[in-house]
């Protein structure tokens, strides 16, 4: 099974899971056809991605859905018959003309210029992303007050602390829920969440609950 590592990229970019808002049988489709954990560097939001639901592996056949939606993105595409030979490759039915128009190739040279610079000068749009990041501690000791002050402590080019809340996970015990909007060829989410699991007294773990593009 193989497939185009640059489509999945592509695909999560706005995605947080491969179908759907929870993981499911399609995550795991995919996962398993990975052949080890994407390169960051190379396909962030798929390494991003394959982190996260590695972290479900002992649930994966207890996750609901099906494989279709992940079968379509591990499908490569057929390969295009190759071209018949040509007996007659060497008659030139219409003949070449070597000769050049210096004019002709004088005006082109400008319109391609012109349109490199038009191009240069045109604001480059920055891509963003709003992220749902949630973040455990390690019991219902752990002072949430201080372990959100400890969260928005992390300062990095392009990232932008949003709106909170505690969420309820059971046992008394509550998760920071957070929301953060970062520049996509800025800021690295496994960077980030490497820096939170660097508060060590309160932060147990943390989790990419959603993604979109802005």
């Amino acid at each position: 099974m193989s497939f185009d590592l640059q489509k999945l990229e592509d695909y999560l970019a706005s995605r947080s899971y491969v179908e759907g808002y929870t993981p499911s049988q399609a995550d795991v489709h995919v996962f398993r056809a990975l052949s080890g954990t994407p390169n960051a560097a190379t396909a962030p939001h798929t390494a991003r991605w394959y982190k996260h639901v590695q972290s479900y592996a002992s649930e994966f056949d207890s996750l609901p859905g099906t494989s279709k939606a992940g079968e379509a993105l591990t499908v490569s595409a057929p390969a295009a018959p190759a071209a018949a030979e040509d007996d007659d490759d060497d008659v030139d039915l219409f003949g070449s003309d070597d000769e050049v128009d210096p004019e002709a190739e004088r005006v082109k040279a400008e319109r391609v210029a012109a349109y490199a610079a038009k191009k240069a000068n045109k604001p480059k749009t920055i891509a963003k992303s709003v992220v749902t990041l949630e973040v455990k501690p390690w019991d219902d000791e752990t002072d949430m007050k201080a372990l959100e002050e400890a969260v928005r402590s992390v300062e990095m080019d392009g990232l932008v602390w949003g709106a909170s809340k505690l969420v309820p996970i059971g046992y008394g015990i509550r998760k920071l829920q957070i929301t953060l909007v970062v520049e996509d060829e800025l800021v690295s989410l496994d960077e980030l969440q490497e820096k939170l699991t660097e508060f060590e007294d309160y932060v147990q773990s943390s989790d990419v609950a959603a993604m979109q593009k802005l």
